[in-house]
């Protein structure tokens, strides 16, 4: 990372310079203010603000009986999938890693839900080095370098661009 070899520092260093949006995050039946502030447990009220904005969350917390200490239900079950990614991405902004991994954070998501996401994660990722897995080929389209791989091999990697005119698997799976 950054040329330095993470073999040579601590976990606890590596884990610490990097935020992870995972598939199915995990929410605590706790406030959502509680929820987004486990990105990082000092943060300011200021800075938890800034990251809710940054996951457009504002329309969610509108929505809540109690705002931001509306209790969102064990595992976030009074919040959809959409509202559930941003609050992820919303942990990730408080967290300020300068590594993010985006993992399958749209894959169940509907088109509405996944457009909200992906408005979050990009201006999200402007600022940050950004690993997006994933299967939905629309996710990654405006990615500076995208890796393509076959039975956990690589078998391609350049710009979607580059991709279709190179007319290999990545073209195949665009023109599905």
């Amino acid at each position: 990372i950054d040329g330095i070899d993470i073999r040579s520092v601590s976990l606890g260093s590596v884990r610490r310079a990097i935020a992870v949006v995972p598939q199915d995050c995990v929410l605590f039946n706790d406030s959502l203010r509680g929820n987004i502030r486990y990105g990082r447990p000092t943060a300011t009220d200021e800075e938890v603000a800034k990251a809710i904005e940054a996951a457009y969350l504002g329309d969610v917390i509108e929505r809540l009986p109690d705002g931001l200490e509306s209790i969102v239900g064990e595992r976030g079950l009074k919040l959809s999938g959409g509202e559930r990614q941003r609050v992820s991405i919303a942990r990730a902004v408080l967290k300020d890693a300068p590594i993010l991994v985006f993992d399958e954070a749209t894959s169940s998501l509907d088109s509405h839900s996944e457009q909200a996401v992906m408005s979050a994660f990009r201006a999200l990722a402007g600022r940050h080095t950004a690993l997006v897995i994933t299967h939905r080929l629309s996710t990654v389209v405006d990615a500076d370098r995208i890796v393509v791989l076959e039975h956990g091999a690589m078998v391609e990697e350049g710009a979607h661009h580059d991709l279709l005119e190179a007319n290999g698997l990545y073209a195949d799976l665009w023109r599905i």
